[in-house]
């Protein structure tokens, strides 16, 4: 499985709102942008799925912005990729089908199937909470390292 840049920059801006998600207010694109070091233009697009998603909300006026939809421990990483990514968890192609379809449908439900819903129940099971709680034990004076 391969993460598009889009996909990576959607979990980010997607976790820098869940970090502002108990002020209540909302955060602009512009603020994302210049905080994470991601482009506007290519924010704009991320948020465009997202809200289609049904995963953010956007805020009209001087004080709009985007805020998530639910708090950060009901979103889940499956939940950011599958919105943003076009094709995260595919059906495998045949391999063999013409010549030996009983090794490819073997293949299918012993390794592919079973692989895409590991893939799956791992990233469903990640929120944008679980983000945020080991950024703050990252941050913890025993993570810190010293160079001599």
């Amino acid at each position: 499985m391969r993460i598009s840049a889009k996909g990576r920059y959607g979990l980010a801006a997607m976790s820098y709102l869940a970090a502002n998600y108990q002020n209540g207010t909302a955060t602009t694109v512009m603020h994302i942008s210049e905080n994470l070091g991601i482009s506007k233009i290519y924010l704009e697009q991320v948020f465009s799925l997202l809200k289609r998603a049904g995963l953010v909300i956007s805020i009209k006026g001087s004080q709009g912005g985007y805020i998530l939809n639910n708090a950060p421990g009901e979103i889940t990483v499956y939940d950011v990729l599958t919105a943003i990514e076009t094709s995260l968890i595919e059906k495998t192609d045949t391999t063999v089908g013409e010549k030996e379809p009983f090794l490819d449908k073997a293949m299918q439900e012993v390794v592919f199937s079973q692989l895409d819903d590991a893939i799956k129940s791992s990233l469903e099971a990640i929120t944008l909470e679980d983000i945020l709680n080991n950024v703050e034990k990252q941050k913890e004076p025993d993570n810190l390292m010293y160079f001599i």
